[in-house]
């Protein structure tokens, strides 16, 4: 199982399942940016041996500064983590939500965040005929709101690369719900003015927007990401983060990386040609795949396959090939996977294992 530890990437993993050298691997079960880290990751490595005898800052003021002018927003309205995971877990110790909801599928962490600390867990269940949108009229979310309870929602969400609609945060809101929002992948969207409340959640004392860094810039190894909230309403957060939490490097990357505008430009002209080729390829192996907003595929496997997620992911991996078992999301079953989307000769590869493990599995089964 290459999700052992609950995600994809872990390259030591597949090395011990598949008996592969990491290097021989091209990885489809993590979305990072193909055309990173941008140059300024190897130019601030190079400079960093210089100041690493020094702390870090605690307050990690240069970066807050630079976000807070990308974001034009409040200095104090953001918190600086070690990466996503993080502040999804000191977001949930900080509000001690008596009742949580989530939509699922979504990033197993929000669920596990609660029940570390004894929350309650109400899943709305998303489903494909619906596109996995969010129905506003649908489960009771008026009533659930009512009742002050805290929803966690992905926009993008993961796996299924849909965005929400702010109109429905708005609602949730109006009706006493406290919401967090994860845009960890809200990068990759061109109309990401359009879809992100990072400037709502700046000024609404229950709204709280999380971001990751190392999607988009590729520097996973750098663990890096911040939640945006009214100041007052991050208090509780900032008292239980441990100090220095964000080390140095992590600190000075995030500068470098923020003024990288022509690699951002070049990532969305990427995105928006391989993501349509690689969603037309895999429908013209029988492949359903969900149209996505962020820079990964959820894709259901053909019903005439006779293959589950989890043995197709076996066969690819055997090839050099990792995939992400979507059937480990709650919510999805084993019909399901979810791909990166990567660079044209990558995708290609994909999809050439693909037709040939689904042809190879076809001929076994006869």
């Amino acid at each position: 199982m290459l999700e052992r530890y609950g995600h994809g990437g872990d390259l030591k993993t597949a090395e011990e399942a598949f008996g592969l050298a990491a290097e021989r691997f091209v990885d489809f079960s993590s979305n990072m940016n193909p055309l990173g880290p941008p140059p300024s990751v190897s130019k601030t490595l190079q400079a960093y041996a210089d100041v690493i005898g020094q702390y870090p800052d605690p307050a990690v003021r240069g970066l807050r500064r630079n976000l807070a002018e990308k974001h034009r927003i409040d200095e104090q309205s953001i918190v600086i983590g070690n990466g996503a995971a993080e502040l999804i877990d000191l977001t949930v110790r900080a509000l001690q939500p008596k009742l949580t909801v989530l939509a699922v599928p979504c990033f197993d962490e929000y669920g596990d965040a609660v029940r570390k600390i004894g929350g309650a867990v109400h899943e709305i269940r998303l489903n494909a005929e619906n596109g996995f949108l969010l129905d506003p009229g649908g489960e009771q979310l008026e009533e659930l709101a009512q009742s002050g309870a805290l929803f966690m929602l992905g926009s993008p969400n993961n796996p299924t690369g849909r965005l929400v609609d702010p109109g429905l945060v708005r609602f949730l809101l109006d009706n006493g719900a406290s919401v967090v929002v994860d845009e960890a992948f809200m990068d990759f969207v061109p109309e990401e003015p359009e879809f992100s409340l990072i400037q709502e959640a700046a000024q609404h004392e229950r709204l709280f927007v999380i971001r990751s860094m190392t999607k988009f810039y590729s520097i996973p190894g750098i663990r890096l990401g911040y939640i945006v909230g009214m100041p007052r309403s991050l208090s509780g957060l900032r008292r239980l983060q441990v100090p220095w939490s964000v080390n140095s490097l992590a600190q000075l990357i995030g500068e470098a990386v923020l003024e990288e505008s022509d690699f951002a430009r070049l990532t969305l002209e990427w995105l928006e040609r391989e993501r349509p080729w690689l969603a037309g390829r895999l429908e013209s192996l029988g492949f359903e795949a969900v149209p996505s907003s962020a820079n990964y595929l959820l894709a259901r496997i053909p019903r005439e396959a006779g293959i589950s997620a989890s043995m197709l992911q076996l066969e690819m991996g055997k090839r050099g090939v990792l995939i992400r078992d979507a059937s480990r999301f709650p919510g999805l079953d084993h019909t399901y996977i979810r791909v990166a989307v990567k660079l044209r000769m990558q995708n290609e590869r994909l999809v050439q294992t693909l037709a040939d493990v689904l042809a190879s599995w076809r001929k076994r089964e006869r």
